[in-house]
């Protein structure tokens, strides 16, 4: 039988912890509110409000000045809402868009992503970049953006400035990608559904997948949007592989002490909603509701992301990550290029 004083205790601090997350809470609510609210501005609706959440949150900490009650709030959503939304994410994703690609579109996937990480990882290593800022660049290049940065960094354990530079790059160099990809499906003599599974393969935001690729159909559109769909799903083996990794040199570097591993468990409830959303079916109405909340809940993390950001520290890291991120970009357009060239 439980103790009563003891419950009234655990239900007490509980009630704290709420109270005082509440006023975090609120302001990066109130962010990811204004990201929604600018991409009704024409011509913003190709940047992501996760992206918008993240700039926002950054203005305004540096200019203004993030309130010190306000920081258990901010640390409850860079932990436990970035979770939950990453779980709801696999709402977004069905076992048979990969059928859709098939065996040789998601081998260039595959291929096009374990390639740019490890070409960035090595990359970064020769420049003198910091390993893990080099792992987030990685992640969100050869992923999906912001999304992959923030849910690799629960692995990395990078600085809160490592994040928000990598997520810095894969904005700048995923928004040039869509600006400059539908200028060249003539050029490069690709056929809609070619044009579409390379820029699904390489295009770093799903946002700008979707911007770019519909420039030059509605079956590119659709096949890139499929396709990119199919990259993310990757999100979930390179997260908990970088968690065994992790964990693996951590328990060299304790002379024999077990170290807890970084298992992130939270990747493992996305698999299963994504296998639940394969099984079931979800009215479009519902499922419109299910993407605006997850967006939401992302873009409220990456606000907290922001908000946790400093210019100063930014500045410190200099031009070099920067010149990464593009050397990773650019290696990720040619290379998935060259396999839907060569195989597709």
């Amino acid at each position: 039988m439980s103790d009563p004083v003891q419950s009234r205790t655990a239900s007490a601090a509980f009630a704290e912890a709420v109270i005082a997350a509440l006023p975090g809470l609120t302001l990066t609510g109130g962010i990811a509110l204004c990201a929604f609210a600018l991409r009704q501005i024409p011509g913003m609706g190709m940047f992501s409000p996760m992206i918008l959440a993240t700039i926002i949150g950054m203005l305004f900490h540096n200019l203004i000045g993030t309130p010190r009650v306000c920081r258990p709030g901010v640390v409850f959503s860079l932990k436990k809402i970035l979770r939950l939304g990453i779980i709801l994410l696999g709402f977004q994703l069905m076992l048979s868009q990969v059928a859709a690609v098939g065996a040789v579109g998601v081998a260039i996937i595959l291929a096009a992503l374990g390639a740019t990480f490890v070409f960035t990882k090595s990359l970064g290593r020769m420049m003198g970049v910091d390993p893990k800022l080099a792992e987030l660049i990685g992640a969100g290049t050869s992923i999906c953006g912001a999304s992959a940065v923030i849910a690799t960094n629960t692995v990395t354990q990078g600085k809160d400035s490592d994040v928000a530079y990598a997520v810095a790059c894969v904005t700048v160099f995923g928004s040039l990608a869509m600006l400059l990809y539908p200028l060249l499906p003539g050029l490069l003599h690709l056929s809609p559904r070619d044009f579409g599974l390379w820029s699904g393969a390489s295009i770093h935001e799903i946002a700008q997948v979707v911007a770019a690729s519909f420039q030059d159909g509605q079956a590119a559109g659709q096949f890139g949007t499929v396709a990119k769909l199919t990259r993310v799903m990757m999100l979930a083996p390179l997260v908990i592989g970088l968690g065994l990794l992790a964990a693996r040199k951590a328990q060299d570097g304790t002379a024999g002490a077990k170290a807890a591993p970084p298992m992130p468990w939270f990747v493992l409830g996305f698999i299963a909603v994504m296998l639940l959303n394969s099984a079931i079916t979800v009215a479009p109405q519902e499922k419109a509701q299910i993407v605006a909340l997850t967006n939401f809940l992302l873009s409220m993390a990456l606000a907290a992301m922001g908000l946790e950001t400093d210019f100063a520290k930014l500045r410190q890291e200099g031009l070099k990550p920067l010149a990464l991120a593009f050397c990773a970009w650019v290696f990720i357009a040619s290379f998935s290029l060259a396999l839907v060239k060569l195989f597709a």
